[in-house]
């Protein structure tokens, strides 16, 4: 008769109802049966591809706003707009300087053109204060030998005989610092008809222009 011997279950791990038989050993006299030991249960890990999907299934769809991309000035071209904005800088300064120095030119030739205006003046009309007021030099030297009255003796004989120059035109006039040259077409009274060129040297005197010497 074959014995049956009943191992107890471990109470933690739930029944199967599966059995199994051995075979006896050669010198065992009955046959045991072992009760088959559970598997443990298989535990489902969670792949990183499956988490990606779940996160881009997260995702609410709709348009993603790209930012524009802007724009980067190559390194080369800022110093080159320095260097074009300093250049034009000093255009403009050199420009205004230009045009104040030739508005101090411009006013300076007028100055000498009215002293010559004013010396032809008193010279035809016999102005000898005048005269004096706008000569230097060997000129002024010229009028200062006369008195009022050998003056005005000197002058009667000059206008009778129309003996004194008049100047037709102002020609050019170049200006240098405290010293100014002119050049002035003139004809003698007596003889408008013929006319010559004559040279005006000038300094500038007591805050006016005066004619020094004349040839």
């Amino acid at each position: 008769m074959t014995e049956v011997i009943e191992i107890p279950a471990d109470v933690s791990s739930p029944a199967t109802g599966e059995r199994r038989y051995t075979a006896p050993g050669f010198d065992a006299g009955s046959t045991q049966i072992i009760d088959r030991v559970p598997d443990d249960e298989a535990e489902f890990i969670a792949t990183p591809v499956q988490a990606t999907a779940d996160a881009h299934r997260a995702r609410p769809a709709g348009p993603v706003a790209i930012p524009p991309s802007t724009p980067q000035r190559p390194s080369w071209l800022i110093p080159i707009l320095l260097i074009v904005a300093a250049l034009l800088a000093a255009a403009i300064v050199g420009v205004v300087l230009i045009k104040r120095a030739g508005t101090a030119r411009e006013a300076q030739q007028n100055q000498v053109r009215a002293t010559i205006e004013t010396f032809d003046t008193a010279v035809r009309g016999g102005d000898l204060a005048t005269l004096r007021s706008v000569t230097c030099g060997e000129t002024r030297n010229n009028y200062d030998k006369f008195d009022d009255q050998a003056w005005a003796d000197a002058y009667t004989r000059i206008v009778a005989a129309k003996q004194y120059p008049v100047i037709a035109s102002i020609d050019e006039v170049v200006v240098n610092g405290d010293h100014a040259e002119a050049n002035v077409t003139s004809y003698m009274a007596f003889d408008p008809a013929t006319t010559s060129t004559r040279s005006f040297d000038l300094q500038f005197r007591d805050d006016q222009w005066k004619i020094c010497q004349s040839s």
